[in-house]
């Protein structure tokens, strides 16, 4: 499929406002499916910018390594953003700027998980095994198992849909390929949602003792962001580049971006590291919130 033929897809989308440069790396249509708003790309680029300085001086101070996971999803997020930047200012047409866009913004929050996933085996840890059907290390082993496989087949899924696109070839197969990981991603996420509310539940009146309410409370509203915007983006993925909810920025803005940025600003007042201590299994912290 040609540049020019790729134009025939049922959901091309051309800017009358923002003639196509006609570059090498150019398609003949926005495969966004609309131009990304410079406002809302620079603005998520900026958010994740500042919240991974602070995030990461906070992980330094209470020396939380094990954090670090967050940081790196954040990096990634920053990455996409710029991309996307560029999209919405320089180029929409762009080929290589969707591609960073989509692999970068679709892969980070695997790794944001990975630090919701770190914070219940330390509660469970403090608080006691008692209060949780998984011991903490099986939750950490199994998540992060999880996360991997899920990871991997995301990134090889976003991976060859850029190739197909930068081919000109139908990307259907890559982006099943995407479907499974984030499909896999979703049922671990529900697992660990179980677990995360039966175990608030049950430990509630220790959480109190231990004067972390209002952390739980943090981290299980940012669980269920990270979640919602898993479930998102396999609903967007199964309907296709094509669908509804992968060519209007409206449901991105606000299943996509919102949910995570609220999620960097919860773990930024209530860091994880400051509330829980520097090591995920330690039972002798001081708790603060």
């Amino acid at each position: 499929m040609t540049a020019q033929n790729i134009a025939a897809r049922a959901f091309g989308y051309v800017d009358p406002n923002f003639p196509n440069p006609g570059g090498e790396n150019d398609t003949s249509i926005i495969i966004y499916g609309y131009t990304p708003s410079i406002a809302i790309a620079a603005f998520a680029a900026a958010w994740f910018f500042l919240h991974l300085i602070t995030h990461t001086a906070q992980t330094f101070k209470y020396r939380s390594w094990w954090w670090l996971t967050f940081s790196t999803g954040l990096v990634f997020e920053i990455i996409g953003y710029i991309a996307r930047s560029l999209s919405a200012k320089k180029d929409p047409y762009h080929l290589i700027y969707f591609v960073l866009n989509y692999f970068f913004i679709v892969t980070a929050p695997v790794f944001l998980a990975a630090g919701a996933y770190t914070i219940l085996s330390a509660l469970i840890a403090r608080l006691g095994n008692k209060y949780s059907f998984l011991r903490p290390t099986f939750i950490l082993a199994f998540f992060i198992t999880s996360d991997t496989i899920s990871t991997i087949i995301q990134v090889a899924g976003a991976s060859l849909v850029g190739v197909k696109e930068s081919r000109h070839q139908d990307p259907t197969t890559a982006n099943n390929i995407l479907l499974a990981g984030l499909a896999y991603q979703v049922f671990a996420m529900s697992i660990f949602v179980l677990l995360m509310v039966t175990f608030e539940l049950r430990a509630r009146h220790a959480i109190k003792e231990h004067g972390l309410q209002v952390f739980c409370l943090s981290f299980s509203i940012s669980t269920l962001m990270i979640y919602m915007r898993t479930i998102f983006r396999l609903i967007e993925t199964a309907e296709g580049l094509g669908g509804k909810l992968s060519t209007h920025e409206v449901y991105f803005a606000c299943l996509e971006f919102a949910p995570i940025a609220l999620v960097a600003l919860l773990f930024c007042i209530w860091h994880p590291g400051r509330c829980l201590g520097a090591k995920v299994r330690s039972t002798n912290e001081k708790h603060r919130t």
